[in-house]
């Protein structure tokens, strides 16, 4: 399948709220031909902070596991709440 250019001539494409939408950041991958940015949104940040605040889920594991999967549906690059943490984890 051929990319298409974004007609309006925008630089890229964003894709918000990221997690629910691993379909569509897939899709986007597949059709546009700019770079996809994913918004990992307050809302997906507070959600994983009030699991891990009640000890259903493991930091740093799920944040971890989340900025993967939007990495792996076709983000090229990730804006979230826990982009600091994670610089900080894995910062060479």
């Amino acid at each position: 399948m051929r990319r298409a250019r974004v007609r309006e001539g925008a630089d890229f494409v964003m894709v918000k709220p990221a997690m629910p939408c691993l379909d569509v950041i897939g899709k986007a991958r597949e059709r546009f031909d700019v770079a996809l940015f994913a918004y990992q949104v307050s809302g997906e940040y507070s959600m994983l902070q009030a699991a891990i605040a009640r000890g259903w889920l493991e930091a740093p594991r799920v944040v971890d596991e989340s900025l993967l999967a939007i990495r792996r549906a076709g983000a090229d690059r990730i804006v979230s709440y826990f982009a600091k943490d994670f610089a900080r984890r894995y910062r060479g």
